[in-house]
């Protein structure tokens, strides 16, 4: 009833009029026919609000198993990333490895095959050498047999050719007696 008479005053200020008596201005049935209003849309709101209520709360509940599976899916996605990076780790340990060793394995062949080769060369000068030396030997073996054919055909007479038989044959009967 406050309420109406100030909504009555505020009315009376703007030269509007409000009926105070409830009878005559049919205040009753408004107010019935609001709470029946009230009444209907309530029930009707509400199924439609308690419907709406569940088509959401469904949909949380499908966000959050459709979240769980995700997170699931991530942890699996993470474990496997995590094998990864382990096997790669791995197989970049074994290739260093791995390539250390051939490293080393053409490093052990380079050596064997440069001292086959130094031996081999020095095989090589020592023959050639010997080779040589043969030659110039050979060469003044020659040239000496030359010289001396030169100077015994020029010094050589038949008395000294005698002289010298003789004496050698002496020599052969002391080598005889003996």
């Amino acid at each position: 009833m406050l309420i109406f008479n100030l909504i009555g005053q505020q009315y009376l200020s703007m030269n509007v009029s409000f009926n105070s008596n409830f009878l005559e201005a049919n205040v009753l049935n408004i107010v019935l026919l609001l709470s029946g209003l009230i009444y209907v849309l309530k029930q009707f709101l509400g199924s439609i609000l308690l419907l709406r209520q569940e088509k959401v709360l469904f949909a949380i509940n499908e966000s959050e198993e459709r979240l769980k599976q995700a997170n699931i899916r991530l942890d699996e996605a993470e474990k496997q990333l995590a094998q990864t990076q382990i096997i790669i780790n791995q197989i970049i340990t074994e290739a260093q490895a791995t390539a250390e060793k051939v490293r080393q394995s053409i490093l052990d062949q380079g050596k064997i095959d440069i001292e086959r080769l130094t031996i081999s060369s020095k095989d090589s000068i020592n023959y050639a050498e010997s080779q040589v030396k043969e030659q110039i030997q050979q060469q003044i073996i020659d040239l000496a047999i030359k010289k001396v054919s030169v100077k015994l055909s020029n010094e050589m007479t038949t008395n000294l050719q005698n002289k010298i038989i003789d004496t050698k044959i002496m020599q052969l009967k002391d080598n005889i007696k003996i």
